[in-house]
């Protein structure tokens, strides 16, 4: 009874641990993706990586064995001989051989990554410190634009909980934390889907691994890309480029629709696009400017100037008790929002945000931390561009 026990227990945690070691191996190999170029990459690692496999024994099999047979303590002598005719053609064809084998699949699928002809559609990805931002260039859904950032409870989570347990946060937030993004990028499934990568600062890198490529987005130059994406589902990548202090927070998540659900979202875009720009002519409530503000604060300056806006000087001053974010007149504000400061990390946000957007972080910062500036509306922010 007791032996039988054991084998079950045995049998058991032999079971179990084989299970981990799958996982483990499913962590550390290649994915395989869900996109017919993410099969082919996958499909020619693997075959590279068995080559290499089989040379490796091949090779140090025949070192071994040529240590041991021919090894002095057994008597052996070395032999004298050099210019083996036969050998060199041998070592120098087979190498050949092995090469051409693989360049050929390797060269066919480098070529199709890189076709981009007969696109359904183009979507424009731009980098920046540190988000991303995407423009419907043609196709269904022209027109539509918008900021992907961390998730701002991932955002605020973070900065806030400097120092507090990450197993805490994960337990908070589950496994998506500091994946998770305010603005996914959307695209419908079966179609041919053309990525035109740039950066406005500095060089990024846009890769989401279930894809099966990556590119670099780099200032001043457009790289392509393309895929087509069969199977609906959630998506996720990173920033694969050293990109400065917050590299490590700009996720990207895509998400894959179906045709029909695809064209709902759309039409659901452009009609909070329209309510936006109609509202850039209304008067807004102070209270609704704040609370709205607050939002677009920790989505897209929390990082640099902190959720109390004390800053990490000198690259990123504080904004409590500045003397631009205080007095009855902002312009002096609206005019760095909107353009920017060359040669300083403050990036010119009018090309990103709405006015509403703009007048309500604005206003939020005229409002917070002791600051007593006036409020601003996006009127204002209309006509000072």
């Amino acid at each position: 009874m007791k032996s039988r026990i054991a084998r079950g227990v045995l049998a058991l945690t032999t079971g179990l641990l084989a299970g981990s070691a799958l996982a483990e191996w499913d962590l550390l190999n290649m994915r395989k993706g869900v996109t017919s170029t993410s099969h082919e990459v996958h499909d020619l690692h693997m075959m590279i990586l068995w080559v290499c496999v089989v040379i490796g024994i091949v090779v140090f099999g025949a070192m071994i064995y040529a240590m041991l047979k021919h090894r002095k303590s057994k008597g052996a002598v070395a032999a004298q001989f050099h210019e083996s005719t036969t050998m060199e053609i041998i070592w120098t064809i087979i190498p050949i051989v092995i090469l051409v084998s693989m360049a050929i699949p390797a060269t066919k699928t480098l070529l199709a990554m890189e076709d981009v002809s007969d696109a359904d559609m183009t979507i424009k990805v731009t980098g920046l410190q540190w988000k991303w931002k995407y423009d419907y260039v043609d196709g269904e859904g022209a027109g539509i634009s918008f900021l992907s950032s961390l998730a701002p409870e991932h955002n605020e989570a973070r900065l806030l909980g400097a120092g507090m347990d990450e197993a805490k946060l994960r337990e908070k937030f589950g496994q998506t934390y500091l994946r998770d993004v305010d603005n996914p990028v959307v695209v419908p499934t079966g179609k041919k889907i053309r990525f035109l990568l740039t950066a406005a600062d500095v060089i990024h890198s846009w890769w989401v691994p279930d894809l099966g490529w990556k590119k670099d987005a780099i200032p001043g130059f457009v790289n392509e890309s393309w895929t087509r994406i069969d199977k609906p589902g959630v998506y996720r990548g990173k920033c694969a480029e050293l990109c400065g202090k917050d590299h490590g927070f700009m996720p990207i998540v895509v998400v894959a629709k179906s045709p029909a659900d695809y064209a709902a979202w759309v039409q659901a875009q452009t009609g909070a696009a329209a309510a936006e720009a109609a509202s850039a002519d209304k008067i807004w409530a102070a209270d609704d400017l704040l609370a709205k503000g607050e939002q677009v604060y920790k989505t897209n300056c929390a990082a640099c100037h902190q959720l109390t806006g004390t800053g990490v000087p000198p690259a990123f001053p504080a904004l409590a008790g500045n003397p631009i974010s205080n007095g009855d007149d902002p312009m002096g504000q609206i005019t760095t929002v909107l353009n920017g400061r060359p040669g300083t990390a403050m990036a010119a946000y009018g090309p990103m945000l709405s006015d509403v957007e703009l007048a309500a972080a604005i206003t939020y910062v005229r409002s917070s931390w002791g600051n007593s500036g006036s409020a601003v509306q996006p009127a204002e922010i209309k006509a000072a561009r």
